[in-house]
């Protein structure tokens, strides 16, 4: 009996981390101490793991910044169509493996940190995740980063260095309190500052038609410095930019006009304007009209867009001379993704500095500015989308509102023309919503000014033909598509999942990791007892592992025959965690009525943010660890239920907890979630999915076949048909007593014993106005619940499932995804053609 190998042994022998040669390896030791040394020499001599990260990190960043500077050499001999992803999110995670996974540098560096006396694992956790980002749609943007640098484009992501991401979560007393997240306080191994390519961008001031054309006047500077993180793709030497915008006043700054002596207030004020880039907006799926979050979207519009110009007008490397003067060929050269409405100034900022500056005609103009932008739509709730008060604009940008008073007088002229006389058409389409306070419909704005418009899954691309934009998509059908999102394998598989990635290896090589569809591959071994038998060991060893860092991190003891039921996201109404929490104390009820019957036993962890503001979500995570309060002290339960609230839920966690799931929560009400990604990780990681057919889960059943998901409840018709008679929760509760008993609970405060009344908002909510229909799906759930208990009893009848899901999943990488952008939105060809090495002679 061999002892069990520890993680560095096991790490070891996993090929998919690259080769560690001997020269490799001494090289990366003597590097990592001129690192260190260089960090110490400064004032300490003793060494603090901290220290000793930075190291690693700046000794790997030495991999990255040849393959930096070569490839974007590359692009200005070549001059490629360059690809510009505007997103106010990039929800980056933790950057040092991912680098060594992608160079191909991770058992090297493991070998080396080894002889060291260090462990990598503890290195890792010493790294700051990047939450620059709320949730799917800013994760959505990091993987599409990977994916366009592995796919070979000439890509750059924009976005804003936000000082302050999305906030931490700390639990207390069960409520969520939210803490600043200074995630620049030891610095950002990752990140170059370029002052030299500092950007001035105006608001306020006002407008002057004159004789010489139109001029924005009298305006406030603030100053764009940009930072800069490499982008490295799989294994091919390609390294892109991420291109963050930092906010700064200029120096004469408040002390031109007025300072009567007022020179330290000046000074101090300076505050003000660097405060465009402090802090991220922490609300997903959800519009506040605040002055200051459409300074940071019209800031991050305006410095990109001068970028791409200066760029596109300077063709060799290294010069900033314009050279181009003619714009004929700017989209040819240019394509503008908008992630969102969050960036659609980028249209009227476009169509000002064309017409205005660059002295076009309103109509060459125009056709520019359609064919470079194409917009991506990510949800149909109508409270998140964005509408701009005008008073807003008319202060900040005038002139801006003036150019989208044109669009919109010229747009309705063409609808006019198509469908004459037809007076309500025209006011449902006008970019100008009239009511008590005028607005501008971002949305409307994006589709007239983008020759493409996509949703995010089919049957959310489907949704949006049919209901939100049937009007624009009756008037202009050519311009709607579909792009199913996707995510990365190398972060959502190779980094996260060693175990798993590498039994797959053996049985059908490496290839996959850069062409997911290979995974096919893996339907040969459905029936073959060593493989079953390897992939239920490997996610054994993952729920033992995450039970581990449970244990550690929260003190929690964790039944690891239990079945791990996981729904991590951000906490939402729609997303119906509300209905995870009827479901266990369904459980809990059943378990106290028949204490002496046999019970899959289950560990149910729900994790995810709530938005501050957002009451109703703040209530979910206080009555998700009210029922863990019950639960899992209650010693007629034992070990056979316990529910967890994961605290303080981020990429990093994800990484830790998706590997080690069984069943995958994805139960949105029909129609709601646009797309989802959490589901796909959880199907490549080996998860079984209980869902809705909403979003992207349609296509995953599809893919895997529907008898190998747990698949329950209305469909978008259902919601539809019901949404016409009314929605009358009364029904059920009268009718299903399980049911009635859990509402009666959360009423009488059998949860909240301190505070009887604590829970009557939700109880409220869900009798008397529920948008998200829970109980109309309450049974169907349970039901499917039960089937899912049944499977897991037979390992080998579920482990047969999983294959079979993972098998299916390749369809969900964000590289088919972005392939198709590049084809049918950006008129660009990927390439899986390898860049030269920094040592390679030049072709």
């Amino acid at each position: 009996m061999s002892l069990p190998l520890s993680d560095y042994e096991k790490r070891k022998q996993i090929s998919v981390r690259g080769l560690a040669g001997v020269e490799n390896v001494s090289d990366l030791k003597k590097n990592f101490n001129r690192h260190l040394h260089f960090t110490l020499v400064k004032d300490r001599n003793v060494a603090t793991p901290r220290d000793y990260y930075f190291a690693l990190a700046h000794t790997v960043r030495d991999h990255l910044v040849g393959r930096w500077i070569r490839t974007q050499q590359y692009y200005y001999e070549k001059d490629p169509k360059r690809i510009y992803y505007l997103s106010l999110e990039f929800y980056m995670g933790r950057t040092l493996q991912n680098t060594m996974v992608n160079l191909g540098l991770q058992n090297a560096c493991d070998e080396a940190t080894y002889q060291l006396g260090l462990d990598m694992e503890e290195l890792q956790e010493i790294e700051e995740d990047a939450g620059l980002g709320n949730g799917g749609l800013g994760r959505l943007a990091a993987c599409f980063l990977d994916s366009m640098a592995t796919l070979g484009l000439a890509a750059y992501g924009y976005g804003i260095r936000y000082e302050f991401g999305i906030f931490n979560q700390k639990i207390s007393g069960g409520w969520q309190v939210e803490e600043a997240d200074d995630w620049l306080r030891y610095g950002n191994p990752w990140e170059k500052a370029r002052p030299e390519y500092m950007i001035p961008v105006h608001f306020y001031g006002h407008v002057d038609h004159g004789p010489d054309g139109t001029k924005w006047v009298d305006t406030q500077v603030i100053l764009a410095l940009p930072y800069d993180t490499p982008v490295p793709g799989y294994r091919n030497n390609t390294v892109n930019t991420m291109r963050l915008w930092s906010a700064r006043a200029p120096n004469e700054f408040n002390l031109k006009d007025f300072n009567v002596g007022g020179y330290i207030q000046a000074v101090l004020d300076r505050n003000l304007a660097e405060n465009i880039s402090r802090v991220l907006y922490p609300n997903d799926n959800f519009f506040e009209g605040k002055e200051l979050r459409l300074k940071q979207e019209y800031f991050t519009v305006a410095a990109t867009l001068q970028d791409i110009i200066r760029r596109f007008k300077s063709s060799k490397f290294g010069s900033r001379d314009p050279v181009r003067t003619s714009f004929d060929a700017f989209p040819d050269k240019v394509a503008i993704q908008l992630n969102d409405t969050h960036p659609s100034l980028a249209i009227p900022e476009l169509m000002r500095v064309l017409v205005d500056i660059e002295k076009l005609d309103w109509d060459k103009a125009w056709d520019i500015t359609v064919r470079t932008c194409a917009y991506t739509n990510h949800t149909v709730l109508p409270e998140a989308l964005e509408r701009w008060p005008v008073h807003l604009l008319e202060t900040l940008l005038p002139r801006h509102l003036e150019i989208i008073y044109e669009i919109n007088q010229r747009f309705l002229d063409k609808v006019n023309a198509m469908f004459p006389g037809d007076f309500d058409r025209l006011r449902r389409m006008s970019l100008v919503e009239e009511g008590s306070i005028k607005r501008i419909n971002m949305a409307h704005l994006c589709i007239v000014g983008s020759h493409a418009i996509n949703g995010v899954a089919r049957i959310h691309s489907d949704i949006i033909k049919k209901s939100v934009f049937k009007d624009f998509y009756e008037f202009e059908p050519h311009k709607f598509q579909n792009k199913t999102n996707g995510i990365t394998p190398r972060r959502w598989l190779v980094l996260c999942n060693p175990g798993l990635a590498e039994v797959i290896a053996e049985r059908i090589g490496d290839e996959y990791i850069s062409n997911l569809d290979h995974l096919k591959k893996l339907l040969a071994y459905v029936d073959d007892e060593g493989f079953i038998r390897d992939v239920a060991k490997i996610k054994q060893e993952n729920k033992l592992k995450f039970a581990a860092y449970l244990e550690k991190e929260y003190k929690v003891k964790i039944n690891l025959n239990s079945l791990f039921d996981v729904q991590v996201k951000r906490i939402h109404e729609y997303k119906r965690q509300l209905l995870n929490c009827l479901h266990v104390i369904t459980l809990y009820n059943r378990i106290k009525k028949e204490p002496n019957q046999h019970f899959v036993p289950r560990t149910v962890m729900i994790g995810g943010k709530a938005a501050p503001g957002y009451h109703m979500a703040k209530m979910i995570i206080k009555l998700v660890t009210a029922i863990g309060d019950v639960i899992n002290n209650d010693p007629v339960i034992g070990d056979r239920l316990k529910m967890i609230f994961l605290e303080n839920y981020r990429v990093s966690l994800a990484e830790k907890v998706i590997p080690a799931a069984d069943l995958s929560e994805q139960i949105s009400t029909a129609g709601t979630e646009a797309s989802g990604t959490g589901n796909m990780k959880f199907m490549l990681n080996g998860a079984l999915t209980i869902g809705t057919m909403d979003g992207a889960n349609v296509e995953m059943a599809e893919e895997a076949g529907e008898e190998n998901l747990f698949i329950f409840g209305m469909r978008v018709e259902d919601v539809e048909e019901m949404d016409r008679k009314g929605y009358c929760a009364k029904g059920y509760y009268d009718r299903i007593p399980e049911l009635r008993q859990v509402i009666d609970q959360l009423s009488s405060g059998f949860f909240s014993p301190k505070q009887p009344q604590l829970f009557k908002d939700i109880v409220n909510m869900l009798m008397n106005n529920d948008r998200f229909k829970v109980f109309a799906d309450y049974e169907a759930y349970i039901k499917c619940q039960e089937n899912v208990s049944a499977l897991y009893k037979n390992t080998k009848e579920w482990t047969k499932k999983v294959i079979k899901n993972i098998a299916n999943s390749g369809k969900f990488s964000s590289d088919r995804t972005i392939a198709q952008y590049a084809r049918e939105i950006w008129g660009v060809e990927p390439t899986h053609h390898k860049i030269p090495a920094p040592d390679d002679p030049r072709e």
